[in-house]
């Protein structure tokens, strides 16, 4: 082996009599499969043989503890490793529908008798050729033995597969793990079923298959099409989803590929029952996405929205989204099937769910490329004029609210008075709002928090009043500073003060005093989420609202003494941050880091000029940002900063030294060239 091992292979060994072997083989799941491919490298092959066919035999005379064992394996397997199809950087051989799927279906299938479908093979077989290929060139380029897919070196795998780019291979990628994942399933569910049949529960069949429409028949969670379902109707596969997804089941395999085969388009428009079983599937929530699923995986899907195809696997390349296209969408209808209590038309609110994103399989800016695809879809789906505009609405704005929440400050009217003129529909802002929820939860769990959730509630519930008709100083009373924090400024003592997530500083009116606050709060892990400042008399309030990058609690005693120590300039933060920004590189969790922009809207308040900058995210970027401001005697205001994946948006409300709006445009081009190149260069 030393060879072997020098060369940099990695190779498990044991040494032992056949008998030996094969004990171990009987007590570990592992080492039974491992038994099950032993062949003669060199040496005995009749020894190797009498090995191979006693661990065979073994395997089959042990087949239901075995594939118990192995099912418990494999589960354990799948919760650690996550999934090929929807991981940023899946590993190709441990994941859900990675390689090691398929040996587990031959390992089944050399315990029982064959349980792949004719049709399934030549899938299953193009899928596995796809991940091998990808995993050799990634052994190739990295010279290790390494399974898992960096987004690094995706490009680079890419191009040695003669591929357009890592799009196209990681949409590869996912569809080839969709496409074992799903044999893998179907597979199971026949095996868990014949072991049934064979034991006690055998009994039980006949209670559990059940005629729950003229033909079709549920059979212990299977849904079966009989010789009498009528394959002429085109409503056959929505009532055949709606009915599996109700009972939390799934369409057999073989009634699939007869509706696959039988397949009848829908009538343009859609028949009303059509548009209601759609929707009745939707509404189902969780249980309605495996069949979907499976209602595209054979093709039927599309047949239902054309517009789909160009979604399915798209991978959307960033730590934030945790899914690909086409699943986001199912499980945003998923999620809003939770709110559909809120609205008074759940139909527009899961429909309008399900397309949100359906803009995002072509090419341009998906919001509008969306509403384009809705001004079809929606009438073809038998949706009257007035409920397709509304579902337009919802695509042209589903963004409106999230931003506008985490971006401006909501206690400036301007805010208020710009969301009510672009929604203009208290129906259409309900179910905005409801939409916003299901879109964030479904995005990743960084896409929605109590804190965000708050500020969308606020959001809507002003924006409500306004379009009721009430006026909009009824629900912009300022805020801040409040009482506790006017009088910490009237008192006029130096102040820094830690508690909870909050950082308050009381300190001299000073040029760079919200900066190096950021400063500090970057050297110690805290990224700035929203601030506030306010000065009068000669004395600054700031408030920052901060998340901890690196868990835990902030360590207040520590950053008070370097705020106390940075505001008299006793502390080299540019040298400290730039120091910490070398040791601390940030993992690339996005494919194509953000452009750095910055754009100005002078529109959004009437006391303040909006600087929304955007760019990659790093150690000290709010730090660089507002250290640029001060260079160029730009006042902070009010400020609010949100990490996207691997990107940061910041929104800083700002005036000019004379505490007026920045409307120079010569002023405004120096702000956009120091921040852009703040941004860009290490310290």
């Amino acid at each position: 082996w030393y060879p072997l091992w020098d060369a940099g292979l990695k190779l498990g060994h044991q040494v032992g009599t056949v008998d030996q072997l094969l004990k171990v083989g009987g007590e570990a799941v592992e080492m039974a499969t491992s038994l099950l491919a032993a062949r003669t490298v060199a040496g005995d092959a009749e020894l190797v043989e009498a090995l191979a066919v006693g661990a065979l035999d073994q395997w089959q005379a042990r087949s239901r503890q075995n594939l118990d064992r192995l099912q418990e394996s494999v589960a354990e397997r799948h919760a650690r490793y996550g999934e090929v199809a929807f991981l940023l950087e899946p590993d190709l051989k441990e994941a859900r529908g990675g390689l090691r799927d398929v040996h587990n279906l031959l390992w089944v299938e050399q315990a029982t008798v064959p349980i792949l479908r004719e049709a399934e093979s030549a899938g299953l077989a193009a899928a596995f050729e796809t991940l091998l290929a990808v995993r050799v060139e990634l052994h190739r380029l990295t010279a290790k033995r390494s399974d898992q897919l960096l987004l690094e070196l995706q490009d680079e795998v890419a191009k040695a597969l003669d591929l357009t780019d890592a799009d196209v291979l990681m949409s590869e990628v996912s569809a080839a793990g969709r496409t074992i994942a799903w044999t893998g399933e179907g597979a199971a569910r026949r095996t868990r079923r014949a072991a049934r049949r064979r034991g006690p529960a055998r009994v039980l069949a006949g209670i559990r298959r059940q005629e729950v429409a003229a033909g079709l028949i549920l059979d212990d969670g299977r849904l079966e099409l009989t010789d009498e379902a009528d394959l002429s109707d085109p409503l056959l596969m929505l009532r055949c989803a709606v009915t599996a997804a109700r009972h939390g089941g799934y369409l057999q395999r073989s009634s699939l590929e007869r509706l696959a085969d039988h397949a009848v388009p829908l009538s343009n428009p859609w028949p009303d029952e059509a548009r209601e079983l759609f929707v009745e599937l939707l509404a189902v929530g969780l249980d309605a996405v495996p069949v979907i699923e499976d209602l595209d995986h054979v093709g039927l899907f599309v047949l239902l929205v054309p517009e789909w195809e160009p979604c399915r696997s798209r991978p959307q390349r960033n730590a934030y989204h945790r899914f690909t296209v086409d699943r986001h969408l199912m499980e945003a209808a998923a999620e809003a099937s939770r709110l559909v209590d809120r609205v008074d038309r759940p139909d527009l609110l899961l429909v309008g769910a399900l397309l949100h994103d359906i803009g995002k399989g072509y090419p341009g800016d998906h919001t509008e490329v969306g509403v384009e695809l809705l001004q079809a879809i929606a009438p073809r789906m038998g949706f009257g004029a007035d409920d397709a505009d509304l579902l337009v609405a919802m695509v042209r704005y589903h963004l409106l609210l999230p931003d506008v929440a985490t971006r401006r400050d909501l206690d400036d009217d301007g805010t208020i008075r710009q969301v009510a003129e672009a929604v203009d529909d208290p129906l259409l802002l309900r179910l905005l709002a409801a939409l916003t929820e299901a879109d964030s939860i479904a995005t990743g769990p960084s896409a929605w928090s109590t804190w965000k959730a708050s500020l969308v509630r606020e959001l809507v519930e002003r924006t409500s009043h306004v379009l009721g008709g009430g006026d909009v100083g009824d629900v912009v009373a300022r805020s801040f500073p409040d009482a506790s924090q006017q009088a910490l400024l009237d008192e006029g003592a130096f102040t820094v003060r830690g508690d909870g997530d909050t950082l308050t500083v009381v300190a001299a009116d000073r040029p760079g005093t919200f900066s190096k606050v950021a400063g500090v709060l970057a050297l110690n892990g805290a990224d700035v989420v929203e601030a506030s400042a306010h000065s009068e008399h000669g004395r600054a309030l700031s408030v920052f609202r901060v998340r901890q990058v690196l868990g835990g609690s902030p360590d207040w005693p520590r950053i008070e003494d370097q705020v106390d120590r940075a505001l008299v300039g006793r502390l080299a933060l540019s040298a400290r941050i730039g120091d910490r920004s070398r040791t601390y590189r940030p993992i690339r969790l996005t494919a194509r880091p953000a452009r750095p922009t910055v754009t100005v809207d002078n529109s959004s308040s009437a006391t303040a000029t909006v600087l929304e900058v955007t760019c990659p995210d790093g150690v000290g970027v709010i730090y660089r940002i507002t250290r640029a401001f001060t260079e160029l005697e730009i006042h902070i205001v009010r400020a609010r900063a949100q990490t996207l994946g691997s990107d940061v948006v910041g929104a800083f409300y700002v005036r000019d030294s004379y505490g007026a709006k920045v409307t120079d445009s010569e002023h405004l081009a120096e702000i956009e060239m120091l921040v852009l190149w703040s941004v860009s260069v290490d310290l």
